[in-house]
């Protein structure tokens, strides 16, 4: 009997190897991308469908997502991302890039834990609106709001309101210019110090 389980095994494993190889060549081939074996057999497009997110939208099965979150048309998120709409609803809107690593949050632990478990966690909905851009390893924390059209730096801390059209950047983001937008010509213009 373990002679038989140790079979399947070793056939499973082989099969599993195969299927990589094929996989990895296909996808290397078409888009020269060599990614790990979750990404090459899973779908993007069919777990942002899962997620009841709108036509277009795609989300690495590496991304971790937590309670209420809603994902727009056409809107990309990246690898190693974690969306927590598990404090209040998290709404990402159509047309944004939520780039890899970064974390969005709609709860805190801060107060729970300096209390030693006497206080409630902290929640808060978050909203990033149409058309935004969220530099890699960006952390967006619960009560933010990013309005249409912005975009975060890379490695920023949002912890507030954002307006429309704003390029904001550090830790914590502050406002350093305007984005504007003709069509498809698209303008970035800081403020000068």
């Amino acid at each position: 009997m373990r002679t038989k389980k140790l079979e399947i095994s070793e056939q499973f494993y082989s099969d599993l190897i195969s299927i990589h190889k094929k996989r990895r060549n296909e996808v290397k081939k078409k888009w020269n991308r060599v990614l790990p074996f979750n990404e090459l057999i899973s779908d993007r497009w069919e777990k942002a469908k899962f997620l009841n997110g709108l036509s277009g939208s795609s989300i690495y099965d590496n991304s971790y997502v937590f309670g209420k979150v809603s994902i727009g048309k056409n809107t990309w998120i990246g690898p190693y991302t974690i969306l927590d709409g598990s404090g209040g609803k998290l709404s990402i809107g159509d047309f944004c890039s939520i780039s890899s690593g970064v974390q969005i949050y709609t709860h805190n632990t801060v107060k729970w834990a300096v209390s030693g478990g006497k206080a409630e966690y902290e929640k808060k909905s978050v909203r990033i609106s149409d058309n935004c851009y969220i530099g890699p390893y960006s952390v967006i924390s619960m009560g933010s709001s990013i309005g249409k059209g912005s975009v975060i730096g890379t490695s920023s801390f949002v912890n507030t309101v954002i307006p429309p059209y704003s390029i904001a950047f550090g830790s914590p983001a502050k406002i350093v210019g305007k984005v504007k937008v003709k069509g498809k010509n698209v303008e970035f213009e800081y403020f000068k110090k």
